[in-house]
């Protein structure tokens, strides 16, 4: 099973919706086989036509499929909504792991 990083763009709705899911989360996360790799505060937009979000968090997951185990599983059902609720205009994206760019520049 090859890693995955979830790229978390959002902004914060409900300040305390939010802290009760990051309470939580960070260990959830961890027992499920992720590891935050970044967090951030939004600086500038350079280029690009993404709106701005005040937040970004980089995930790197062992697996596709534990990823999908955090988002799945029966016992975080309480958890997720905090996020739901206490986030907005939420982009979580999932790109494979690379050592390099070379498999994308392949002709």
């Amino acid at each position: 099973m090859a890693p995955v990083y979830a790229l978390n763009l959002f902004d914060v709705a409900d300040r305390d919706e939010y802290l009760a899911y990051s309470r939580r989360s960070a260990r959830e996360v961890a027992a499920h086989g992720g590891r935050v790799v970044a967090l951030g505060k939004f600086r500038e937009s350079v280029t690009g036509e993404v709106e701005p979000r005040q937040v970004l968090i980089l995930v790197e997951w062992e697996s596709k499929e534990a990823f999908d185990s955090y988002r799945n599983d029966p016992a975080l059902a309480d958890l997720h909504p905090h996020r739901e609720n206490g986030s907005s205009a939420y982009i979580w994206h999932l790109f494979d792991k690379l050592e390099d760019l070379r498999p994308l520049l392949k002709e």
